[in-house]
């Protein structure tokens, strides 16, 4: 399996876009985000119609799209209690821009179709060079920001104590989220993402005690779904996605039922 080149870059993508997911689906679950994973998912979609249109590559309209409506969320829902109708509102402009211009678009349109479901098998060395860049980039505003996000996003009373400007914590954690997912959607699909930001994270909350020890259960679950879902795609040619979307949904309902039992 691994004397292919194709199957190489998949598992080497796979990889970083599982460890980027399951830190960043920590904080997303944390600060109940869950909803908006999914819209940028989507926008980015958008965003790559935007691209080609525009005779950009697509990862940069994608960019473009995720980077300014994750801003513009952050800007309109200081208040959590209007996060949601910010989130509704900016994603229901970018996806109509993005119908637009797919619909007078006069080039090829299929990548930019090809972002929902994506196409990890099918990915070549230059794609898994842009996962590597944009993953390191992630993690090392992560790092910085690992701190004032933990407070922000699990201790609201001792992130306001040490004085940490959460407003401003909070945009930059959505712009790295747009980064983030621009960078996982062209590969593993709009669609796919929100499993792999959501579940593991969300099976990491049941079972871990410890923001660490969330990051590392969720980075886990994550690699074992795209490694296994790899696998499994390569030995029966059905979609990857719907293996790695099973088996993160397994992980899930199993950390709940030993929570239960203990």
């Amino acid at each position: 399996m691994f004397s292919f080149e194709f199957m190489q870059n998949a598992y080497i993508a796979g990889t970083f876009i599982a460890i980027i997911c399951g830190i960043m689906g920590v904080y997303v679950v944390g600060r109940n985000m869950s909803f908006l994973s999914h819209m940028l998912s989507e926008i980015g979609f958008s965003g790559a119609a935007f691209g080609i249109f525009m005779g950009w590559q697509a990862l940069s309209g994608m960019l473009l799209f995720t980077i300014v409506s994750s801003i513009l969320i952050g800007k309109m829902s200081v208040q959590a209690s209007k996060r949601e109708s910010a989130i509704s509102a900016v994603s229901s402009l970018f996806l109509g821009l993005g119908i637009l211009f797919l619909s007078i678009s006069n080039k090829n349109v299929s990548y930019a179709t090809n972002i929902l479901f994506g196409s990890v098998i099918g990915i070549g060395r230059d794609e898994v060079n842009q996962v590597l860049l944009l993953t390191i980039i992630s993690l090392v505003f992560i790092l910085f920001l690992y701190r004032p996000l933990k407070y922000d996003s699990f201790d609201h009373i001792g992130a306001s104590v040490k004085g940490i400007h959460t407003n401003f914590v909070s945009i930059l954690f959505l712009v790295v989220l747009a980064l983030s997912v621009s960078t996982a959607a062209q590969i593993v699909g709009s669609l796919l993402i929100f499993v792999l930001l959501t579940l593991p994270a969300a099976a990491a909350k049941i079972v871990a005690k410890t923001v660490s020890g969330m990051m590392l259960f969720a980075i886990s679950a994550a690699l074992i779904g795209v490694w296994l879902g790899l696998y499994l795609g390569y030995v029966t040619n059905w979609p990857v996605s719907f293996f790695i979307a099973l088996i993160e949904c397994v992980i899930y309902f199993g950390s709940m039922i030993i929570k239960k039992d203990n």
